[in-house]
C-alpha cells in the first residue's frame, strides 16, 4: 500500500505566498484522495503493487491492464506523483541548481524568460491541470501543460518543474485569481 508522503515542511512555511489554510488542505485532503484512490485501483493487481507509482505511470501503456484499471493508474497515481513533485519543488531548504540556471539561459535567453513562457502557459492552460518545464528524452527543455492529473513521466520525459493549476490549489488565498496565484508561486521556488 502506498502512503501520503510527508513535507519536509510546515504547512505554514510558504506563508504569505501559499497559505497554510490551502496546504493543510491541498495535502491532507486532496493529495490524500490520490493516495487512497491509488490503492483502491491497485487491490485486484497484486503484481502492480510492488512497483513505484513513478514505475507504474511511465510504463502505463505497457502494463498489459484494462482501460478502467488504466485510467484509475493514470488519474490517481498521477495525481500521487505530480504533487509527491510539486510539493518537493517548494522545499524552502532547496538550493538553486546552478547547472540547471545554465541550461535554461543557453535556451530561453534568461531565467526571467523562462518564468514569462512558463506562467503565460500556465496562465493559459483550460481547466484543471498542471504545467511544466521538462527535459526530453533528446534532451532538450520544453514547457507544456498536461490535463488533470496526466504526467510528462508518460510521454519519457523528466519532470523538473511544476505548477499545480486546479483550482483547490490556490481558491483559498486567491480565488479566481490564477495570475497572481503564479506570480507568487514563483517566490516559493528557489530551483533556479
Amino acid at each position: 500500500m502506498y502512503t501520503l508522503q510527508p513535507l519536509s515542511y510546515d504547512y505554514s512555511m510558504l506563508e504569505p505566498f501559499i497559505d497554510a489554510a490551502t496546504m493543510e488542505i491541498h495535502h491532507s485532503k486532496h493529495h490524500q484522495a490520490y493516495v487512497n484512490n491509488f490503492n483502491k485501483a491497485l487491490e485486484n493487481n497484486p503484481e502492480l503493487q510492488n512497483r513505484t507509482p513513478e514505475d507504474l505511470i511511465s510504463n502505463l501503456n505497457t502494463l498489459g491492464i484494462d482501460e478502467t484499471t488504466k485510467t484509475a493508474i493514470r488519474n490517481h497515481g498521477g495525481g500521487v506523483i505530480n504533487h509527491n513533485f510539486f510539493w518537493s519543488i517548494m522545499d524552502p531548504n532547496n538550493q538553486p541548481n546552478a547547472k540547471l540556471t545554465e541550461e535554461i539561459i543557453a535556451i530561453f535567453g534568461s531565467v526571467e524568460e523562462l518564468k514569462k513562457q512558463f506562467s503565460e502557459t500556465a496562465l493559459k492552460h483550460f481547466g484543471s491541470g498542471w504545467t511544466w518545464l521538462v527535459r526530453e528524452a533528446s534532451g532538450a527543455l520544453k514547457i507544456y501543460s498536461t490535463s488533470n492529473q496526466d504526467s510528462p513521466l508518460t510521454l519519457g520525459h523528466e519532470p523538473l518543474l511544476t505548477i499545480d493549476v486546479w483550482e483547490h490549489a490556490y481558491y483559498l488565498k486567491y480565488q479566481n485569481r490564477r495570475v497572481e496565484y503564479i506570480e507568487n508561486w514563483w517566490k516559493t521556488v528557489k530551483l533556479i
